[in-house]
């Protein structure tokens, strides 16, 4: 099945890179993950379709070796103004703080958001994207259908075997399985949070007894010691996000790969809704702690993310990690500040 998921995705080694959103994942990291023989992912989960195709051009244009693009899927959620006109209560502090005065705002609807997900679809087909992952949940049959007429291979992402199996039943080509070490926004879509924490080296063995797809371990991953035993419990390839966060050519802000490479022994990571809506995996901070107490109340994902915007942007210009949303797996020990192409060699060397 390796060998199948090698030929699909026409890479040498084992190793995808987490196609991390929000600039993280820059064309430079893309590219040199693929010519390093692994496989590059666009993180283009809040691009519009302009900037997806531009992006894609990008990598394209400095390359001819295979790569991904992942794109959220979209889920219902609705502009409650009670919801809003609390949260911004609870951010104001921060925001003086900070010495701005700006308050999140310009929310898009579902509807728009909808929209701009099947133009981001419409321009992955017309630039033939080779590979194409989801994450939040999954594509229509529709969207599905369309993908695979063009060519393109489909991977979901699943944190539990009940998401994995649905995966494979919607006619997905492979599935991501993201354990709880994960950092980032999880990727639930049938079961809560508290549910779907399973961790990575528990989720493997039971998905794979129960499906015929190949599968792909992201959570925790940092070295070639991950990568094995992931494989070993029947993975075919590993996907990594905070082991490619701090590469050089990441576009994460550089106190987010300070924050993972100096503060290793002394910061942990936890699950978090303050920065999006939606729980994620990062590093504890001061701005994660004041708003736990609130956290239930917050709108959910995307509007509290419009609404944090303001404040992660006047954060990362005061050089202020206290209120910056500092995403991180459960392995950050292991992290380096070295090149993609070296990441890619460590990660395989005696294979």
């Amino acid at each position: 099945m390796a060998n199948r998921l090698f030929e699909a995705l026409s890479i040498t080694h084992p190793i995808i890179q987490a196609p991390m959103a929000g600039g993280i994942t820059t064309a430079e990291l893309v590219i040199a993950v693929s010519e390093a023989g692994g496989l590059g992912m666009i993180g283009a989960g809040y691009l519009n379709a302009e900037s997806t195709r531009h992006q894609i051009r990008e990598v394209k244009a400095s390359t001819d070796k295979p790569f991904g693009i992942n794109l959220f899927v979209p889920s219902p959620y609705k502009e409650e103004k009670d919801a809003i006109a609390r949260a911004q209560q609870s951010l104001k502090p921060f925001l003086d703080k900070l010495g701005s005065t700006r308050m999140g705002s310009g929310f898009i609807s579902y509807e728009q958001t909808i929209e701009i997900y099947h133009k981001q679809v419409d321009v992955i087909i017309e630039e033939k994207v080779p590979v194409c992952s989801f994450t939040f949940g999954m594509p229509s049959s529709v969207v599905i259908n369309s993908l695979k007429q063009a060519g393109t291979f489909i991977i979901g992402t699943a944190t539990t075997l009940s998401e994995a199996l649905a995966i494979e039943a919607a006619g997905m080509d492979a599935v991501v399985l993201q354990g709880s070490e994960a950092g980032g926004h999880r990727g639930n879509f049938l079961a809560g949070v508290e549910q779907s924490m399973i961790g990575l080296m528990a989720l493997i063995p039971q998905t794979v007894d129960q499906v015929n797809i190949p599968v792909i371990a992201a959570g925790g991953i940092m070295d070639r010691r991950g990568v094995r035993a992931a494989r070993c419990l029947g993975a075919q390839a590993a996907q990594l996000g905070t082991a490619f966060l701090t590469c050089k050519e990441s576009g994460a802000n550089p106190l987010h790969k300070q924050a993972i490479l100096e503060g290793q022994q002394e910061d942990k990571t936890t699950l978090t809704k303050a920065f999006s809506g939606k729980a994620a995996r990062g590093i504890e901070n001061d701005f994660i702690r004041e708003i736990r107490e609130v956290e239930t109340e917050l709108p959910e994902f995307p509007i509290q993310n419009t609404l944090t915007k303001p404040i992660r942007s006047a954060a990362a210009q005061n050089n202020d990690r206290n209120m910056m949303s500092l995403w991180c797996g459960q392995n950050p020990n292991l992290a380096e500040p070295i090149t993609a192409k070296e990441l890619v060699h460590k990660l395989v060397d005696e294979e």
